[in-house]
């Protein structure tokens, strides 16, 4: 998230671990832009910060040409800024999946090309192997991934034609917030053949009550991603790791 206020940071990190594959978080709603917000006035409130209606910022993405010749310029300054931090860009996605949105992806396309872009995630979590690992909310992840199938279907679809590389699946989406260790171990015992990401939000702390990542459970998350017997897991399954770049995706 390179508007993010800690992105400064996050770099200086990442230059330290030159194995770690970065991606570009694109953000266009639910945060702050790169562009001076007088640059992008159909896209930002009062605050210059994006709305937090995910529906009427895709109604104003998809209908208003003003509002998507603004969407552009600012696709290209986080493109701009992730370039500038020297990084290896690996993967490019949308926050809150907003490259599921077609104008989104259509611009995402367009202007990546300019960039290297490689890769982008699909955010489709298979519902019926998330409810086995997670042993609950049946529902909750069948009606969500029934009304994102359509979307997500039309993103694979436009990456590979593209000649970019996707994953096959991504677990995180159900359980945001919440991948902790039992979670994990049962999904790593489960993984289908092929081309999985698995993300998770670790901290340090618990994230502060009012803001974007209340509730999660950071701290949880992170131990789970340390624990010994999960890496254990993972290389008896044969299972390899690593970022986009190295996960052989699959191509048109």
């Amino acid at each position: 998230m390179v508007a993010g206020a800690a992105a400064a940071d996050a770099v200086a990190r990442a230059r330290a671990m030159p194995a770690l594959g970065v991606g570009l978080h694109l953000v266009l709603t639910r945060g702050r832009p790169v562009l001076d917000p007088s640059r992008i006035p159909d896209l930002v409130d009062g605050r210059g910060e994006f709305a937090r209606d995910l529906f009427a910022a895709g109604v104003t993405f998809f209908f208003r040409k003003g509002a998507r010749a603004q969407l552009e310029a600012e696709i290209r300054a986080q493109f701009d800024a992730f370039r500038r931090t020297g990084l290896r860009l690996d993967h490019v996605n949308g926050h809150n999946h907003i490259h599921l949105h077609p104008t989104v992806l259509g611009l995402v396309l367009a202007v990546g090309r300019d960039y290297g872009m490689a890769a982008i995630r699909v955010p489709y979590e298979p519902p019926l192997v998330s409810y086995r690992a997670a042993g609950e909310g049946f529902w909750r992840r069948l009606l969500p991934a029934l009304g994102l199938w359509p979307w997500t279907a039309l993103l694979r679809r436009r990456v590979r034609r593209a000649g970019l590389a996707c994953n096959d699946r991504v677990f995180g989406m159900f359980d945001t917030g919440h991948m902790t260790g039992a979670r994990l171990s049962a999904l790593v015992a489960r993984l289908p053949a092929g081309v999985t990401e698995i993300y998770a939000h670790p901290s340090l702390a618990q994230p502060p009550a009012g803001g974007p990542a209340a509730g999660y459970d950071g701290p949880g998350e992170l131990a789970a991603l340390l624990d010994p017997a999960l890496a254990g897991a993972i290389r008896a399954r044969g299972i390899a790791t690593g970022p986009f770049s190295e996960a052989g995706c699959a191509g048109p």
